[in-house]
């Protein structure tokens, strides 16, 4: 049976002006329109942006996503995208949608969702024109500066059955900003979609689904999240066991699951999920171990503790996992994994919440709590590498090119946090591609990479570092090898575009421009970024057509206005001069300024 749980979400809430004169006219062909629509134009831009549909309300949509700036960025392209449609149209046949956007609390109740987060969006909605979009305070707050878009201030509005006053903004956008980059016969095809269940590996398997939060308080959704990614880190260590990624695994938080249909989906034999409440200085976690197959429970327990005994509490958890399903695990192995990461409960919590951010890609202020972390406990080692993992983050997602400032100060983050330790596989995943990407240290960057693969297998991030390391030094094969390790630990994983992108830079570099321009186009059409626009465009130009390489050019350019070749040695940093000329001759072709 569902459980209501209660969360933080963009919610956008849409409908169709005039619906029911637009019915009264030609009640079929509206309903065609309607159907239409939703499948050219709205599914589109779910799948893009990561969207839930959570319910169709006649001529409505309620949409839940997991970031402010993805609720934005898919409505401003759908209404986009039905202002270009409405233009063949007849105006009194058009379907002209308004929409509303609203970030706050929800309660969900199985796949459903209510509470004031959701009447906000949609009283927000009737206060948007037709075509346009309103958004509350919370939204504005969260994409201001990294949305291409401008915000005219409506003031506080009295909005129905809403308590208090709501400051609301509507949204401006350049047409040419949001149009798509591929030709109109680029889809999404099945190769990055889950076709069948996956095989069960070699040796017992498992899932870590997301901890319920009993805390009684929205704010302490990180917390949970945060025990739950440690006892996944603390399993994956076991190289007698296959662990599925964080990031795959928390893809089901807030839904209501089956769970023989998730062991498919992940390929795992089993499946570990439980609560988590903190209150007054005290911790309690519960967990469940479930055979996914036939959705036996294995055991349940409860296990109580003071805030400071949470890494105790993590370990009991872990020892009874491996202890059900890998008896002949020797007793030494998990005495010597329980490391304590902080002494301090304070610097924990801090980092917890540095990490929540990260998910959020909200890297400066993350960086900000990994160094409070690292005030609160010097010898901090995951909070000095997490601070350092965000500087390339934003290199690589955004396209922010570090100062020498910014290059030193993430050296001596990565530096200090080796001088820690050297055994901790996360740490030296964190190190290592910042090493390598923004300092340049491409030899050290390779060594800690393979290292912390070595030390821990299950770990995703140790791979893709592995990956895009591996292109750097012109290791195409063994790049391609450590992407696909990455989706198999995390076939779900929302960030998988990245490794994608990762197989068809591989691609190019191996020949195999067809292959490579087939991935990176449906990337592309999925998360236009950095990586796959730059994948594309050379893919293209190998394969021989140019037309499609200059057109896929211009829309980068609309994305990033100041990128150029001289750019492309930073973003894409390459210690093979045949490469990198290969890889820059590529981009001029396609009418990249130098």
């Amino acid at each position: 049976m569902a459980r209501e749980q209660r969360r933080l979400a963009a919610i956008v809430a849409a409908d169709v002006v005039g619906y029911s004169r637009l019915m009264g006219r030609d009640e079929s062909g509206t309903l065609a329109r309607l159907r239409k629509n939703r499948s050219d134009h709205l599914n589109p831009v779910l799948t893009k942006y990561g969207g839930r549909l959570v319910k169709l309300t006649g001529d409505g949509a309620l949409v839940e996503f997991a970031s402010a700036v993805d609720a934005l960025s898919a409505a401003i392209e759908f209404q986009q995208a039905m202002a270009e449609t409405n233009g063949a149209q007849l105006a009194d046949s058009a379907l002209v949608f308004r929409v509303g956007v609203h970030l706050g609390d929800l309660i969900v109740d199985g796949d459903d969702l209510y509470g004031d987060g959701v009447n906000i969006a949609a009283r927000l909605e009737a206060e948007a024109p037709a075509g346009g979009i309103v958004i509350s305070r919370t939204v504005h707050e969260a994409v201001a500066g990294r949305v291409k878009a401008t915000f005219d201030d409506l003031g506080s509005l009295a909005l129905k059955n809403i308590e208090r006053p709501v400051q609301a903004f509507s949204v401006k956008w350049e047409p040419s900003d949001w149009q798509l980059a591929l030709t109109p016969e680029a889809t999404v095809t099945p190769a990055t979609a889950q076709q069948a269940p996956l095989p069960l590996p070699d040796k017992p398997s498992i899932a870590v689904l997301p901890f319920q939060n009993m805390s009684g308080d929205l704010e302490q959704e990180y917390f949970a999240d945060g025990v739950v990614e440690d006892i996944i880190t603390a399993l994956s260590s076991f190289k007698s066991l296959f662990v599925i990624a964080r990031n795959s695994s928390f893809t089901y938080k807030g839904k209501a699951i089956d769970i023989k249909q998730v062991g498919k989906e992940l390929g795992v034999r089993y499946l570990l999920e439980g609560s988590v409440r903190k209150s007054a200085g005290r911790i309690r976690i519960t967990g469940q171990l479930i055979e996914a197959s036939t959705g036996a429970h294995l055991w349940a327990e409860k296990m109580d503790g003071e805030l400071r005994e949470v890494f105790d509490l993590q370990d009991q958890i872990t020892t009874r996992v491996v202890s059900s399903i890998t008896p002949t695990i020797v007793r030494a192995e998990i005495e010597r994994l329980k490391q304590r990461p902080t002494k301090t409960p304070t610097s924990y919590d801090t980092f917890l919440r540095g990490r929540a951010l990260v998910y959020q890609r909200k890297y400066v202020e993350a960086r900000s709590l990994f160094k409070k972390a690292v005030e609160q406990d010097p010898e901090y080692a995951e909070a000095y590498a997490g601070s350092a993992m965000t500087y390339s983050q934003e290199q690589a997602v955004y396209g922010i090119i570090p100062t020498s400032e910014v290059r030193a100060d993430a050296l001596r983050d990565a530096d200090a946090a080796l001088a820690i330790t050297s055994e901790d596989a996360f740490v030296l995943a964190q190190c290592a591609h910042p090493m390598a990407y923004i300092c340049h240290q491409f030899d050290r960057g390779a060594w800690l990479a393979e290292r912390a693969v070595t030390l821990n297998p299950n770990l995703a991030s140790g791979w893709v570092g592995r990956g895009w390391i591996s292109l750097m030094l012109g290791k195409a094969e063994q790049a391609i090898e450590s992407f696909e390790m990455v989706l198999r630990l995390s076939p779900l994983d929302p960030a998988r575009a990245f490794a994608f992108s990762g197989i068809a830079f591989g691609h190019f570099f191996l020949g195999r421009y067809d292959e490579g321009r087939r991935v990176a186009k449906e990337i592309l059409q999925l998360f236009p970024h950095h990586q796959s626009f730059g994948t594309y465009i050379a893919n293209c130009v190998g394969a021989g057509d140019l037309g499609e390489a200059k057109t896929a050019a211009a829309q980068f350019l609309k994305f990033d206005p100041g990128f150029s070749v001289s750019r492309a040695s930073a973003i894409y940093p390459m210690r093979s001069p045949e490469h990198r000329e290969k890889f820059d001759n590529a981009l001029r072709s396609a009418g990249v300024p130098d």
